[in-house]
Parts: C-alpha cells; structure tokens; sequence
C-alpha cells in the first residue's frame, strides 16, 4: 500500500468500521436498559406488527377473562336466588300437602294459608329484588328477563348466549298464581299440590339452564387463559430481549471498539512516517 498525505484509506476503513461497531453497541446498550429486543420499527419491522396484533389479543383476552368472571358471578347470584325460591316451594309443598288432609280444623287452615301467603310474597320480593350490582336487578322485568349476551373472547364471533327469559315468565306466572292457588280449604289446597310442583319444574328447568351455561363459561374461562398465555409467549419471544445474546454482544462490540479504537491511532500515524521520510 503507497504512503499518501491526500488520503489515509485505511483510517477511513477504521471510521466506518467503528461508527458500525459503536451502533451495534448502542443496539445492545438500550436493548438491555429497555429488556425489549424491538424498541422501534427499524430493528423488526414485521416482528413488531405481529407482536402489535398479538399484544392487542391479549388485551382482548384479558378483557374477555374478565367477562367471563363477572357473568359467571352473574349467573351465580340468579342461581343462589332460585337456590332459596327451591326452599320456598318446598315449604310451600310441605303446607299444601298438609291443608289437602281431611284432618285439618278452621283454625289450622288459616294458620297454614297465612304462612303459605307470606311465602308465597316473599317468592315475589325475590323476583323483583334480586340483583347484581346497584340497580342491575335479574329476574322479573331484569336481565334474565330477555336473552343476555356475554362477550367471552377476543373476537366479536365468541359470545354465550343465556337465555332463560320463558322460564323467568313461567315462573313469574306461577307466583301469581298462588294468589288464587292458596291452602285455605282442603280442596283448594289439592289444587294447590299441582301448581306448587308445576312451579318448582320451571325453576328447575330455569337452574338447569343455568347450571349448563356455567359449566360451559367454566371451559371457555380455560380456554381463553390457556390461549392468553400461549399468546402472551409468542409476544414475548418477539420484544423481549435476550439477556445472554445482548450481554455477549455488548462485550463483544466493545472490545472491538477498544481495538478500533487502538487501530486507528496507529493508522492515523502514518503521516508522521510520511513527514519523517521528508525530513530525511
């Protein structure tokens, strides 16, 4: 290679090659100080518009989880009502299968028509008190009363419909029937036997919807956590940084900087050999 004061080649090679070395390592420097691999579109164009929609997933999924959660509550407290109006059937069962028997004096029949009386109010208070949250009632006039839809996925398409509003209906007909349908005599209270089992049948028909709808949500819940987290991992294969690879790199660029660095002061010496040869 010729000695020239116009252009030192060789000092220009080292700059470059430096102002690479000194880029790979900022790379590596905010790589470890952020812990993401992609901090901006240009180190993964593709990869962080994959990892943007997979991100976007499962937010939605974790939204969904949440849905899930609150519908199965939900579903849960409707239950636990018809849980204790089940109660009250049977009691009201109990009451008219006694005032059915000829046994039975003036006296008694009141007694057991006025219980089945209040039973039967509290069957209504229940249907119109019973709630989810303040002023969010469920039954009679409430979200049971027509078809509910839960949004339990990350995509419009995952939704579980629970539909028990004829029930709510029946069953609401049925109270009001008990009205009429009362154990004031014996054969009014034989009447009463079969309206009585006729309305714990609607509320078992209702809880047995329920009850499929929850152990379906159950499934979904498991699914959508297991999809989460497969889609939590792919993301995070995509941005998070790999400690080992960027420490390794890091140590790597900076040696070749010391040494670039070493280089080029002997490179740039040359044109003290240049002027030493005029001096001869």
């Amino acid at each position: 290679m010729s000695l020239s004061i116009m252009n030192n080649s060789s000092s220009l090679s080292i700059q470059n090659q430096l102002n690479r070395t000194n880029s790979s390592l900022g790379t590596a420097l905010e790589r470890l100080g952020s812990g993401l691999r992609i901090n901006s579109a240009k180190d993964d164009a593709a990869g962080l518009q994959i990892a943007n929609r997979l991100t976007a997933q499962s937010v939605g999924q974790k939204a969904a989880l949440y849905n899930s959660n609150s519908a199965m509550t939900m579903m849960q407290t409707a239950d636990s009502a018809f849980d204790e109006m089940t109660n009250i059937a049977d009691r009201m069962k109990e009451l008219a299968t006694q005032a059915a028997n000829g046994t039975n004096s003036a006296d008694e029949y009141t007694a057991m028509n006025s219980e089945f009386t209040a039973l039967t109010s509290e069957l209504s208070s229940i249907m119109s008190n019973t709630s989810y949250g303040a002023g969010t009632t469920l039954l009679t006039g409430g979200k049971f009363a027509a078809a509910v839809d839960f949004q339990v996925g990350a995509s419009a398409a995952e939704v579980l419909q629970v539909d028990i509003s004829a029930n709510i209906t029946s069953i609401g007909t049925g109270i009001t029937g008990f009205g009429a349908a009362n154990v004031a005599d014996q054969a009014t209270a034989k009447t009463t036997m079969a309206a009585v089992d006729t309305f714990i049948n609607n509320i078992g028909t209702a809880r047995s919807s329920l009850g499929a709808s929850m152990n379906r949500l159950d499934h979904t819940i498991n699914n959508v956590s297991n999809m989460k987290e497969s889609t939590d991992a792919a993301a995070s294969n995509l941005m998070d940084a790999d400690y080992a690879v960027e420490t390794s790199n890091m140590t790597k660029q900076q040696l070749l900087m010391n040494s670039g660095v070493s280089v080029l002061s002997v490179s740039n010496s040359t044109n003290q050999m240049i002027a030493s040869l005029l001096q001869g």
